[in-house]
């Protein structure tokens, strides 16, 4: 039997994080994976980054967001390509402040991060991304239609799709695949204000994957955005405080 803990969208919110590997580390997993969007959004990006390296070091695949190519590289079309017109003055600004938030030194590190990262474990191949196979922007959420669902996982021989992006957690089989969406380690749309984060096991019997829910400090963690003070903080903090996205 082999167990992966995976997470994903941190979104700079150190506390959420914190909490999330202390349950983690309770639960012994075999391998751990960071999904991507480490520092967008939220009130800490040098300290949730110092702790994912932290995990990286300890061994943890890692693997890059699209918000992480905004705050690195300040492509914004790319990294947010529903905008039509461009993202958002807050979106910029922010973005700029994880920059300046970070250094040189955690631009550098956000660069060198893959986009994909593959585990075989026996006959199974299992897949770590941030939105989809070949994506980081095209997410697999619950919504889309099935034949979308298809399309956009058919891009791997993966049996195993470990993905986020969405900040909606599920664990989902499409055919032969299980689609296991982590949801967000520090800032969830679903309602529910918690850290989420997913057990994975695959062993003899098949693979079993289940959604764990981390309590954690929220009103610290939308307090600390709030003070902030940049343009759409407001709304940031709401988010965090509700567990559902307020813009």
């Amino acid at each position: 039997m082999v167990r992966i803990a995976a997470l994903s969208d941190i979104h700079g919110n150190l506390p959420a994080l914190a909490a999330v590997h202390k349950a983690v580390d309770a639960a012994r997993p075999d391998y751990v994976a960071i999904c991507g969007d480490l520092v967008f959004n939220g009130p800490d990006p040098a300290g949730t980054l110092a702790l994912v390296q932290e995990l990286q070091r300890a061994g943890a695949f890692v693997t890059l967001g699209n918000t992480d190519m905004a705050v690195a590289d300040a492509d914004f079309t790319a990294a947010f390509p529903w905008f039509t017109e461009g993202p958002p003055d807050s979106y910029r600004i922010a973005a700029e402040w994880a920059r300046d938030q970070i250094g040189d030194d955690g631009v550098d590190y956000l660069r060198r991060l893959p986009s994909e990262r593959r585990l075989r474990v026996g006959d199974d191949l299992v897949l770590f991304c941030h939105a989809s196979p070949g994506s980081l922007t095209d997410g697999l959420g619950a919504e889309l239609d099935p034949v979308v669902t298809i399309e956009r996982v058919s891009g791997t021989d993966a049996k195993v799709i470990v993905c986020g992006h969405t900040h909606m957690p599920e664990v989902r089989e499409i055919g032969w695949r299980t689609i296991v969406n982590a949801g967000s380690a520090g800032y969830v749309f679903d309602g529910d204000p918690t850290a989420t984060w997913a057990l994975i096991e695959i062993g003899d019997e098949g693979i079993k994957a289940e959604i764990h829910r981390t309590n954690y400090d929220v009103m610290a963690a939308s307090d600390a955005v709030s003070a902030r003070g940049l343009p759409g903080d407001v709304y940031r903090a709401a988010t965090i405080r509700t567990g559902k996205l307020v813009r």
